[in-house]
């Protein structure tokens, strides 16, 4: 460009843009789909005591082995105890009460079988026994119930297992029936992963799972769908799923990140380009190509999203060079540089 002044000529030099670039391929992995999960116990038990009360023990970490039958947690007996007490006390009156009752029964029947007392005064005698025998028994129930409320106040192990969860701590009041320690029993292993609407149908369809884990990069499992919830969770708008694992070995532990990949046998190659790379104008998507390091926008078709990825149906070819970053601050022909070698 020139500039002509009153006094001297300038020229201004256009300064190139740096952009960065990827060459566009085929990739028949990213045709597949493929989840992010966590490997989770099949079995888990939200455990919490039966009864409210201030915890004074706890006997489990996360990541602790339990077996079946193990304390786990312990609420303040105190006041159960006393309550145990009263009851005992009760039981024991009602006793004293119904040996009474009786001893004045069988001296009264003696007397009324000698005509020595009328039927009606042997009937008050009779009705207060079975008074004194169904009072024991109310003693008894709840001298019984008592003392189940003070076993309640020990959380045990229902089965074996480990903790995966610790929800409440020594000095914390908690109610009957609140959560406080996740406990996944031995057993299978599955992983939890969420997909969005649009896949359901693929994964029910599904014939080849494949799951593998960031922490064993040698290990590869075969996985089968054994639950797909039915409600989408309100958040996320996805539909929460369990893949069985097959076979798993015993290096697989609870928490494992683990990447579940659902292969078509039928899929092709197909051309898959970063998000950022699209440049929309109106309603046609479209894609800065660079060619002789000049760009040039050219529409394309777009299909599925995911991953950060969109896939390409119509537009591009495998070898063309795309802008994936700075797209909007391109202008149609402008040269360009390549930031270190095309990828």
């Amino acid at each position: 460009m020139i500039i002509i002044g009153c006094s001297k000529t300038q020229t201004v030099t256009e300064e190139i843009p740096l952009v960065r670039t990827q060459v566009v391929k085929e990739d028949l992995h990213e045709a597949n789909s493929g989840y992010s999960g966590e490997v989770r116990g099949r079995f888990e038990s939200q455990l919490g005591f039966q009864i409210g009360g201030k915890i004074i023990k706890r006997n489990v970490d996360l990541g602790s082995v339990v077996n079946r039958g193990d304390v786990l947690m312990k609420i303040d007996p105190k006041d159960i105890q006393q309550t145990v007490n009263i009851n005992s006390a009760q039981v024991y009156s009602a006793d004293s009460q119904l040996r009474l009752a009786e001893s004045n029964l069988n001296r009264y029947r003696q007397l009324y079988e000698q005509n020595a007392v009328s039927r009606a005064q042997y009937e008050q005698y009779e009705n207060a026994y079975d008074v004194a025998v169904a009072a024991l028994r109310q003693a008894s129930a709840q001298y019984a119930q008592g003392s189940n409320q003070l076993n309640y106040s020990v959380l045990l192990a229902d089965s074996a297992g480990v903790i995966s969860s610790v929800n409440a701590e020594i000095g914390q009041i908690v109610s009957a029936g609140q959560s406080v320690i996740t406990l996944v029993k031995d057993g299978e292993r599955e992983v939890e992963i969420n997909i969005p609407e649009n896949r359901v149908k693929e994964l029910r369809n599904a014939q080849q799972i494949h799951v593998a884990f960031w922490a064993l990069p040698n290990t590869v499992l075969d996985g089968k769908v054994r639950e797909i919830s039915p409600v989408a969770d309100k958040v996320s708008r996805t539909y929460k799923t369990r893949i069985s694992l097959v076979d798993p070995p015993q290096d697989i532990k609870l928490g494992m990140t683990a990447n579940v990949t659902i292969e078509d046998p039928n899929s092709q190659e197909k051309l898959y380009i970063p998000l950022a790379a699209i440049y929309q104008t109106g309603e046609q998507p479209g894609v800065w190509v660079i060619t002789n390091e000049a760009v040039t926008l050219r529409p394309i078709k777009i299909g599925t999203f995911g991953d950060g990825k969109v896939q390409v149906l119509q537009g591009l070819l495998a070898g063309d060079v795309i802008v994936t970053s700075g797209v909007h601050k391109l202008r149609e022909g402008q040269r360009v540089r390549i930031v270190g070698d095309v990828q």
